[in-house]
């Protein structure tokens, strides 16, 4: 009778493990399925640094009266500050990109003038890498 009770004991040891493991199992499952949710979650926003249309919009406002200019003045000091942190802002490809597409568009309702557009980084004693122009190439 005692080798019973021991075979019994052993059976319900057993079935706790079964269960202990279950509970193993469905607890490993559900951290794996809520590191991938919490992975693409984090790589479907926009990175803090990312610019937007209305970041570009904003910085460059003050220049439409100079691009719209037929060119031979000096850009105002509050568009040289608007271009300047238009250009530290736009610091990645991809912001350059978005940049470039924001000032396209914009471009589009406004008449730029070439050789404003062209002088307004030396002007401002500024690099900027993204073309102000509605035909401009914002692939490269």
């Amino acid at each position: 009778m005692a080798q019973r009770v021991f075979f019994q004991h052993n059976s319900d040891f057993s079935s706790e493990q079964v269960k202990i493991s279950d509970t193993c199992t469905k607890f490993s499952s559900t951290i794996i399925v809520l590191a991938l949710v919490l992975f693409l979650y984090a790589a479907s926003r926009p990175s803090e640094g990312a610019i937007s249309c209305s970041d570009v919009i904003k910085d460059l406002r003050p220049c439409v009266s100079y691009l719209s200019s037929a060119g031979g003045g000096k850009p105002s000091a509050a568009c040289c500050a608007g271009a300047k942190a238009l250009a530290s802002a736009a610091s990645t490809p991809g912001d350059k990109k978005t940049a470039c597409n924001c000032i396209k568009s914009a471009s589009k309702s406004v008449t730029i003038n070439a050789q404003s557009a062209q002088a307004l980084p030396a002007s401002c004693g500024i690099s900027l890498s993204i073309s102000v122009s509605p035909n401009a190439d914002c692939s490269k």
